[in-house]
């Protein structure tokens, strides 16, 4: 069968246009949603009005155009997940042509308007750009086509038990029938929005529908206005236009609140980043977070642009709030089993050949990353950046193949003149040197060998100087091409 896509096709589109009837569906679903929320308080004024079998009929009927809203909206994020995914391949595909043309003009190569080009280095740039392009087209108007589909229930007897397995609870996703699945989606969101095992576009979904329930929920209770305010924040975020789209796997408004997000789909990802904050991370933090991992997302499609790469902000543990928490790794040894279950369900999911996964700990998000690791973690290679410890002393500790354990700390990043162990500060007493844990940087830290050091046995990548704790995502910046190059398979 010959490419859909030609060269020609490929000069002239514009992925934007594609960007914005995604943005168009996911609007139509936002309106879908004002109508449905309307629907609730009518039937309740309605039953306080009007009693009798004509009454219940109304009401039936108003649950019943209700409950088709929301399938109408399931549908519309459908569509807009496609289109969006299609507006970033085409991205990537556009910045190949511009390389390969780039290519023949450096090489006095000619590419003629029917996109051939003579033997040379821009001819594999081409063509790998003209695939892209043609795989991407067939991709999204084979998934478009699959969006004519009614919602039935499935047998209720056969759902995986609490203590299935991601890969188990794959399986029985995967038996379920188009309508069976959209059923779960749209009749009982709450069962499958959190469930590792689950792709990450249909999780996608339940959330957002769950999403206005769960901020009534928050406003309902009192809840903290800060939260709040991130949920907003995070409810923008999903709304608009920007590439990579935002996938809400996972949302909690309890506590502090908690929330996994990924950037591009990572089930269609060739390479995947699970970025796990450190020290206050949570909803109300949300922001900076998502805009660390986004970073790391679009400098990998700068520099890889042959492959997709997802960034996924995995918010799904209880941060500490305080130093005093924080001297603890209790709240890191309770994160770690729910991350190794999360990437365990990335690979579950995952569409195609394996994603090369990385895992990257930020701060204290580091000790949740080490412990994970040392007790097996589904991960390709791990990222340790501004780290207190990880729980180990050495590298070979963590599981994982030889020179895949990656670490790097500013020269300026308090952490580790703050977060020296005690064993440290009881030498620097004795030496009688002032300001004891202040002195310099250690090579014990407060959870185990300093990770930057060269005999932990990671490799350890330069960061800028002048990075402090939170400046490694700086655009433009030397740590962020490393974390960019890092999550492609390479070596900075």
């Amino acid at each position: 069968m010959p490419p859909r896509v030609t060269y020609a096709r490929l000069r002239a589109t514009d992925p934007a246009r594609w960007s914005a009837a995604a943005l168009a569906w996911r609007r139509w679903a936002a309106l879908a949603g004002v109508l449905g929320d309307e629907f609730g308080p009518l039937a309740d004024r309605l039953r306080a009005a009007w009693s009798g079998a004509a009454a219940d009929a109304a009401v039936a009927r108003l649950g019943v155009l209700r409950r088709r809203l929301a399938l109408f909206r399931l549908l519309c994020w459908r569509a807009d997940q496609v289109l969006s995914e299609f507006a970033a391949a085409l991205v990537r595909a556009r910045a190949l042509l511009d390389r390969a043309r780039a290519t023949a003009l450096a090489t006095h190569q000619v590419i003629t308007e029917a996109g051939t080009v003579e033997p040379g280095p821009a001819a594999p740039e081409l063509a790998a750009a003209l695939r892209l392009a043609d795989t991407a087209d067939h991709g999204a108007a084979t998934r478009l086509a699959e969006l004519a589909v009614t919602a039935t229930a499935p047998a209720a007897t056969d759902r995986p038990g609490c203590t299935a397995s991601p890969a188990q609870v794959r399986q029985w996703w995967a038996g379920l029938s188009p309508a069976e699945r959209l059923w779960m989606l749209g009749d009982e969101p709450a069962a499958v929005a959190g469930l590792n095992g689950i792709p990450v576009a249909d999780r996608d979904l339940a959330n957002r529908l769950l999403l206005a329930e769960r901020r009534a929920y928050l406003t309902r209770t009192g809840g903290d206005r800060d939260t709040l305010r991130g949920l907003d924040r995070l409810a923008a975020r999903l709304e608009d236009d920007r590439v990579p789209r935002a996938y809400l796997m996972g949302l909690d408004v309890s506590g502090d609140g908690r929330a996994v997000i990924a950037l591009g789909d990572p089930d269609r990802a060739a390479n995947v980043l699970t970025h796990v904050p450190g020290m206050t991370a949570d909803l109300a933090s949300l922001g900076g977070e998502l805009t660390r991992a986004e970073r790391v997302a679009a400098r990998a499609g700068e520099l890889g642009p042959d492959a997709a790469t997802s960034s996924v902000l995995w918010l799904d543990y209880d941060a500490p709030d305080f130093l005093d928490e924080a001297w603890s790794a209790r709240q890191a040894t309770a994160g770690a089993s729910g991350l190794q279950r999360f990437q365990e369900g990335l690979r579950a999911t995952h569409d195609g050949p394996e994603a090369r996964q990385t895992v990257l700990g930020h701060s204290y998000g580091s000790l949740v990353v080490g412990k994970a690791a040392a007790a097996g973690l589904d991960a390709d290679r791990v990222v340790f950046v501004g780290s207190p410890g990880v729980g180990v002393d050495a590298a070979e500790q963590l599981r994982l193949p030889a020179g895949q354990v990656f670490a790097s700390t500013s020269a300026s990043d308090p952490i580790q003149w703050l977060a020296v162990s005690p064993g440290t500060m009881v030498r620097n007493l004795a030496i009688g040197l002032p300001g004891a844990a202040l002195a310099g940087p250690a090579d014990d830290l407060w959870f185990g060998h300093n990770p930057n050091d060269p005999g932990f046995g990671a490799r350890v990548f330069g960061s800028q100087w002048d990075a402090g704790h939170l400046g490694y995502w700086e655009p433009g910046r030397p740590a962020l091409d490393a974390l960019a190059t890092i999550t492609l398979g390479g070596t900075p």
